[in-house]
């Protein structure tokens, strides 16, 4: 019997990218003293289409993110690893991002679930 054999990659080594059809649009962000983003996903899908154009529904939907998650995403543009995006998030926010590692990897692994990221092999 011919078994198939996964290539596993070091997810350290991946460069995580936001897919070109989601957005982040800068929101107000006065008290938090970073920038703040909401991702713009936008209703392509059949029935999303019908519901926009018959409900008088939106044709996006816009999920705010917080000062951690805007950050994490705004550095999702295929250029930087997960580990570098690690030690930035450490120098940039110190405690507030304790654990840095398992919540990264956490938030990426739901962010590419909910398919608005791909993870990209590093070539080096």
């Amino acid at each position: 019997m011919f078994r198939r054999h996964k290539i596993r990659k070091n997810l350290l080594e991946m460069k995580p990218l936001l897919k070109e059809q989601y957005k982040l649009e800068p929101r107000d962000s006065a008290e938090s003293g970073f920038p703040l983003y909401e991702l713009v996903i936008p209703r392509d899908s059949w029935l999303e289409r019908l519901s926009v154009r018959y409900l008088g529904q939106p044709e996006t939907i816009k999920v705010k993110l917080d000062r951690l998650g805007s950050y994490v995403l705004s550095h999702c543009r295929g250029e930087l690893t997960v580990e570098e995006i690690s030690d930035k998030l450490s120098e940039t926010f110190g405690e507030e991002a304790e654990p840095v590692l398992p919540r990264l990897v956490k938030y990426l692994e739901i962010v590419e679930t909910n398919g608005w990221i791909r993870m990209i092999p590093d070539p080096s």
